[in-house]
């Protein structure tokens, strides 16, 4: 029985609401971003999970606990994109200096490369493919809790697509996104959507 996985987006942060690249910074949630998280819980408390998985940085866990994704797990190959010396630029002024640079094509210098996130992504996927549910016949629910970059890398490898068809997965703060299966074939069945009152979270 394979799992239904849930990608969440950790909250609003300074960074994230002015487009800085945040990757090992551990920024806190703002006052914003702890709403967004507040406003999860409603279909997380529906939903029920098997296994969450977190990042390890501050603002993944701050999101879980305020949206009842608790106890969870904290996993090293959750964390976001390591952006090396452009970490907390904008691309509007990483442009400045390299017109046609793109997180999805590089240079990423002193950073992760592609290469190596997709085998982070990959490594996790394995992981949670594996997943058990309690029950014989039960098909285990899978949490990860993360970013917004190595989130869009996870919906793609998840497809079998290359790290650089994550551009086109655009994924907000405290947003969800979910990944399963069509006879048999890996498909993301809902993409980047938002807590609301007709999130439908836990309504799949």
């Amino acid at each position: 029985m394979t799992p239904d996985v849930w990608l969440v987006r950790h909250g609003e942060t300074e960074w994230s609401r002015d487009g800085r690249h945040t990757g090992r910074t551990d920024l806190p949630l703002t006052a914003e971003g702890e709403e967004q998280a507040r406003a999860l819980a409603p279909f997380v408390s529906e939903l029920g999970f098997d296994l969450v998985l977190c990042s390890p940085r501050a603002r993944a866990q701050r999101t879980a606990e305020l949206a009842g994704l608790t106890p969870f797990e904290v996993t090293e190959d959750l964390q976001e994109w390591d952006y090396g010396r452009f970490e907390g630029r904008t691309t509007a002024d990483i442009h400045d200096e390299l017109p046609e640079w793109s997180i999805w094509n590089g240079p990423w210098d002193g950073g992760e490369t592609a290469e190596q996130v997709r085998a982070r992504a990959d490594r996790l996927i394995q992981r949670v493919r594996a997943a058990k549910a309690p029950g014989p016949a039960a098909v285990a629910r899978v949490v990860l809790v993360g970013h917004g970059h190595f989130s869009r890398v996870t919906g793609a490898r998840w497809v079998g697509a290359a790290v650089p068809a994550g551009r086109w997965l655009a994924f907000d703060t405290a947003s969800w996104s979910a990944l399963g299966w069509d006879r048999g074939v890996p498909v993301l069945t809902h993409w980047n959507v938002p807590a609301g009152p007709k999130s439908g979270l836990a309504r799949r």
